[in-house]
This record gives C-alpha cells, sequence and structure tokens, in this order.
C-alpha cells in the first residue's frame, strides 16, 4: 500500500466501502469486485485499497480471530505480526510485572499494543515506517477514543524518549523494508541494531521478540528465554529482561493449542537422557521445547530416553503422554525403501498416510507419490536414523493429554 492508498482508504468512504466490500475469496472474486467498483466511480487508488484490505482481513483471521474485521494490514505487517494468542500472553507477563506503561518499538500494524492497551497499561506504539505507524494508529483508535493513555508515532525506536515507560517491547525488524514482499535479513543487519536492542534491554525491563532459530550463543547470558509454539508451529522467540524475567528462570518452552496453554520452565539447558532401544511408544516433542533444549525434563517425565544421538524423537514403555509431545503407539518397524515400504504398507490396506521424519533426507510429498496408497485404514509412518541406519516406523497417533 502506498500513501495514496492510504489516503484514499482512510476517509469514511473509503472505510464504509470496505466495510461493505464482504469476502474477496478468489482471484476471479478480485477480478469481478475490482471491475464493479471502477464502473461505480471509484478512484483505482481507492479500489485498489478496499480489494487489498478485504483480502487481508481474511488471511488475518487466522492471527486475529474477530479483531481482523475492524482491522487494517499491509502484507507484511500482517506477516510478521504477532498472534493475537500469543500477544495476550505477553501482556499478561507486563501486568504481572506491575508495568502500567509500555513502548512497543517496532510495533507493526499494533497486533501487541492492542493486547497491552486491551489489560489496562498504557501504551507509546513506535513504528519507523509511516504508513506502518498509520495503520497502527487506526488499529488502535478505540483505545485512543476512550484516553486510556495510548500514543502512536511515526519514528525511529533509538530516537525516542523513554523516561515515562515503565518496560519496552522491542520486534527488530528481520527483513527488508516494504509493505509487500520482503525478504529476510542477517542478524547484523536488524533495525534496530541488536547490539542497541540489548544494551537497552539491559537498562530497561525488556521482552525481545526473535525469530525462534536465532542463535543461542548470540543471546544475553543473564537472560530468560521462552520459545513459543503455537497449534505446532514454533512462532517466536522472546527475551525477557529485568523485572519481566522470572526468578530462577533461563530457559522457558511456551506451548499453546487452542485455548489451552502450557509451560515448562528449567534454570538452563537440561541434560538429555541415554539412548533407548525403539520401545512400544514414540513421542514427538514440541518444537518450543527442542528449542529451548528442555528435552531430557520431557524425556523424564514420560520414562523415555532418544531412538539416537541428535535425534529428537523418545522412545519408551510407558503408556503415557504430555502437552509437550505428540505421541505414537509403535505399530511395527518397515523396511524403509520406498518399494517394499509401498508393497508393505498396500497388504495392511493403509490409504491415508500421516509422514513424518527426522535425521534423514526425504521428501514426504515426492514420497506419498511413490507409495501409491490404497486402501481404507490409515496411520503415521515416521521416519528417522536408529543405530545409523534409516528406519521407517508405521504407529497409531495417541490422543493428546
Amino acid at each position: 500500500m502506498d500513501s495514496a492508498e492510504l489516503d484514499a482508504l482512510l476517509t469514511r468512504e473509503g472505510l464504509a466501502l470496505l466495510d461493505a466490500l464482504g469476502d474477496v475469496d478468489s482471484a476471479d472474486d478480485v477480478a469481478r469486485t475490482v471491475s464493479r467498483l471502477r464502473a461505480a466511480g471509484h478512484s483505482p487508488e481507492l479500489v485498489s485499497a478496499v480489494v487489498g484490505q478485504a483480502r487481508l482481513r481474511q488471511r488475518a483471521t487466522a492471527k486475529f480471530g474477530e479483531f481482523a474485521d475492524r482491522m487494517l494490514f499491509t502484507r507484511a505487517g500482517l506477516e510478521q505480526a504477532t498472534r493475537m494468542s500469543v500477544s495476550v500472553h505477553h501482556a499478561r507477563r507486563m501486568r504481572q510485572a506491575g508495568i502500567e506503561r509500555v513502548a512497543d518499538l517496532g510495533c507493526g500494524i499494533g497486533g501487541d499494543s492492542l493486547a497491552f492497551a486491551a489489560l489496562g497499561m498504557g501504551v507509546l506504539a513506535v513504528d519507523a515506517d509511516p504508513v506502518t505507524a498509520a495503520l497502527a494508529a487506526y488499529n488502535l483508535a478505540p483505545f485512543r477514543a476512550e484516553g486510556a493513555g495510548v500514543e502512536v508515532r511515526a519514528a525511529r525506536a533509538e530516537e525516542v524518549p523513554l523516561d515515562e515507560v515503565g518496560a519496552v517491547w522491542i520486534d527488530p525488524a528481520r527483513r527488508t523494508a516494504g509493505h509487500g514482499e520482503t525478504a529476510r535479513v542477517a542478524a547484523a543487519d536488524y533495525s534496530p541494531p541488536l547490539d542497541w536492542v540489548f544494551d537497552l534491554a539491559g537498562r530497561v525491563p525488556a521482552g525481545v521478540k526473535l525469530g525462534p532459530g536465532h542463535d543461542r550463543d548470540a543471546l544475553p547470558e543473564h537472560a530468560e528465554t521462552q520459545w513459543i509454539s503455537v497449534d505446532g508451529s514454533t512462532v517466536e522467540l522472546v527475551v525477557w529482561t529485568g523485572a519481566l524475567a522470572r526468578e530462577g528462570v533461563r530457559r522457558s518452552a511456551l506451548v499453546l493449542r487452542g485455548d489451552d496453554a502450557h509451560e515448562l520452565t528449567a534454570a538452563a539447558d537440561t541434560a538429555d537422557e541415554p539412548v533407548r532401544a525403539l520401545g512400544a511408544f514414540l513421542h514427538e516433542p514440541e518444537g518450543a521445547v527442542i528449542r529451548a533444549r528442555l528435552i531430557g525434563d520431557v524425556a523424564r517425565a514420560l520414562d523415555a530416553g532418544p531412538v539416537a544421538q541428535g535425534i529428537a524423537y523418545l522412545t519408551g514403555d510407558a503408556a503415557a503422554t504430555s502437552p509437550f509431545v505428540a505421541s505414537f503407539r509403535v505399530r511395527e518397524t518397515l523396511p524403509a525403501d520406498p518399494k517394499p515400504l509401498a508393497k508393505a504398507l498396500r497388504a495392511r490396506g493403509i490409504g491415508t498416510l500421516e509422514i513424518k521424519k527426522r535425521g534423514v533426507d526425504v521428501d514426504p510429498a515426492t514420497l506419498r507419490k511413490r507409495l501409491s496408497l490404497k486402501g481404507d485404514e490409515s496411520a503415521t509412518l515416521i521416519l528417522t536414523r536408529i543405530d545409523g541406519r534409516r528406519t521407517a516406523i508405521l504407529a497409531d497417533r495417541v490422543p493428546r493429554a
């Protein structure tokens, strides 16, 4: 979205047109809607803006639920925004630490600021891009209208006075600038720079949002590092400092699934259990648990151990599971070569197959085509490496704890 489209959208006519537009589900819908609006005399800038926003609102439902229907987005801003379910947990931590006013530096479209304001905190939301800041101001307008101490500024994070805030939330830009297609950049090119970010976080209570694969050796030594998984996907790493870091906690894995939240904490990385022979059950730890290096604690709770050194599958004979793993009951091992594997699956009437892998170079989509599955039965196929050999394990999912 450029400034001309934004100016056209942020008018009474533009916003009313957007709210009346309804769903635009396909490329054909887009073409028909654009033709209809242009024939009705609307400007090209307004038509482009409202149709683009309608599409973005549909995509945003996955992150923002019903709130998406009253928000405005850029494509890049939506891709980089924190899910509302995660933002709420960030805001609760701020609130529990007694924070009354927070600076959201690199606020994007305002997702985290919405959660902070919803829990009664004053917010200074800052973004260096004027268009993005304008959209954040619109998204936060209900709280600004209520006089809740919510302010939005278009400015660089490094230039904003922080005298009147109790904590900062920092989401450094990890992609190239722009409102549409963007590309990832190296940590050395984040904006604001990580050296500045971590220096500030050492002086002011802070939460710093980073990608879950961020180099662990480059994280502050005395901070709390929290990895977060949502519905099976590891979505972010947060570095908490000062009053926002919990005493005695240096590693944590927060697992969100639907409305349920479970957390595993430790004072440091935990020791792994010894390798075990394949047992009656196999467990796949959540990505947040793996990233936080807390697999050992999960293994001990399940009376399990890894199937091989460096492979994040756990195995054991105890009929147990936990919120921190997906568990499978092992049926048998099968040949790993595609041809005999396909024959074995057909003999068992398996036509629906979930394929999972760790430690092997296999493309599940390509393998699925080669298997030519037929039958009414379903199962999970787990491909991994045990005793240095590729192994195929046929299993059934166990209901989650």
